[in-house]
């Protein structure tokens, strides 16, 4: 099997995974633990991951042109990405969450406008607008609310921040990919991101009260760190060395399915008709960006 199969495999495992997060993360906050909590609880357990397969993994240097870019990347990576995605799913819900964050592919887009002069094309454009039509019709007019829930409308906003922190993220992690080991990447960024989150996670961890744990709960925990943390970004930076950031992106809309149907089938939230307007809107908006220029 090449390493353009196993890059595309890589990339399938790894949104498959994050699809189910949405709604596990979810049943994590608040009673269990807070989003900052849980934010250092993701960076450090990744962080003590990478490093320990990274001392049977070879040693690269890191060329000190690279630096001020796995810091860039670790801030929109590892820390405005996660927090406002943690903190935006605490007060909106899993289906919303899923669904604002396919709109990444549409921002990679634009960052790509922005970075590296890609022609601006009028179908693309309506692409855009459609994108981003979907996603704040979420963010405005969504009055659902529930206990679990209660500032949807805030949370969809933190969850749209979310998805422009991760494209910025994507892109740029690209020319880090293409150089540099995986483990080496992730074992760094991760240990910045800890130094950055720190101040505003370690207290907030602190107070977790780790009684309240059952036995579901620590699963759910473990899941979150090892394998919505851990194992995605592993195999996301592994699927940028054979494949491009948009094309990683576009796995993402699988996101919303998966979601929708773990969501749904644990009774943890219930799929409207707003919810599927603006999917439409958002997915439409997704096909015309991606499809090839004539």
């Amino acid at each position: 099997m090449n390493n353009r199969y196993l890059a595309i495999i890589a990339a399938l495992i790894a949104t498959s995974i994050f699809g189910i997060n949405h709604t596990i993360t979810k049943s994590l906050m608040p009673y269990y633990i807070s989003a900052q909590a849980l934010l250092f609880c993701r960076v450090f357990g990744a962080f003590i991951l990478f490093w320990l397969i990274g001392f049977f993994d070879k040693s690269e240097k890191i060329e000190s042109k690279d630096i001020l870019r796995f810091i860039f990347c670790a801030i929109f990576g590892m820390s405005l990405n996660m927090i406002s995605a943690i903190k935006g799913l605490e007060l909106s819900t899993p289906i919303n969450s899923s669904i604002i964050s396919t709109i990444s592919p549409i921002i990679v887009f634009i960052i790509s406008v922005i970075l590296i002069r890609e022609k601006i094309i009028k179908s693309k454009v309506l692409g855009v607008i459609l994108g981003f039509i979907g996603a704040f019709t979420l963010v405005l007019f969504n009055t659902k609310s529930s206990g679990d829930a209660q500032n949807i409308r805030l949370g969809n906003l933190l969850l749209l921040t979310n998805s422009i922190c991760y494209a910025i993220y994507l892109v740029s992690v690209k020319k880090l990919a293409t150089k540099y080991n995986t483990i080496t990447i992730m074992k760094w960024l991760f240990l910045i991101s800890i130094i950055i989150n720190a101040p505003f996670t370690v207290e907030d961890f602190l107070k977790t009260n780790w009684q309240n744990y059952d036995f579901r709960a620590i699963l759910h925990l473990i899941f979150v760190v090892i394998g919505a943390t851990f194992l995605v970004y592993l195999l996301n930076v592994y699927a940028l060395k054979s494949l491009k950031a948009s094309t990683v992106g576009i796995f993402i809309y699988l996101q919303p399915m998966i979601a929708i149907i773990y969501a749904t089938f644990t009774g943890s939230d219930t799929l409207g008709l707003l919810d599927i307007i603006s999917m439409i809107l958002v997915f439409t908006g997704i096909y015309i960006v991606s499809l090839k220029n004539n």
